[in-house]
């Protein structure tokens, strides 16, 4: 099983399965908008324009379990990072990612890399075969992933 096994819904409402994303290096991240971390959008728009050609992909999953913090529906939410951020990385339906209602996905990343999500903007980064290889906390920058996000595009 890895990543491509996943369907999900996108921010229109329409299936997507994530085979649509093989041989791509992922990162999936849960985010808000009235969150401190909010500005986290203009570093991930930032490596999505610098590795995008090169096979990367941003799946920008928003999640409300985080103190209400991604409110609105997927409309407000696409045109409030679309404005203020610029992003152009495909954003997906709002989803849960702890407890009974988890999106299956985040049941599996949290099955490779252990550990409940404890804030909005957690990261996981998907090596080309849909494998979890690496998670990074809220707190961490976009910025400080590049080198691993190289180290996968160069394999």
């Amino acid at each position: 099983m890895n990543v491509y096994d996943f369907t999900v819904t996108d921010n229109k409402g329409n299936d997507v399965s994530l085979k649509k994303y093989e041989g791509k290096v992922l990162l999936i991240v849960n985010t808000a908008t009235k969150c401190g971390l909010t500005p986290q959008y203009d570093g991930l728009e930032a490596l999505y324009e610098k590795y995008g050609d090169q096979g990367f992909e941003i799946l920008d999953f928003p999640c409300n379990q985080f103190a209400f913090q991604a409110p609105g529906d997927a409309e407000k939410i696409d045109s409030f990072c679309r404005l203020n951020y610029g992003t152009k990385f495909p954003r997906f339906a709002k989803i849960k990612v702890n407890g009974a209602d988890a999106d299956p996905l985040y049941v599996y990343l949290k099955e490779q890399k252990p550990g409940r999500i404890g804030w909005n903007f957690a990261k996981f980064l998907i090596d080309r075969k849909g494998n979890v290889v690496e998670r990074f906390a809220p707190t961490d920058k976009p910025k400080t992933l590049e080198k691993a996000i190289e180290t996968e595009l160069a394999k």
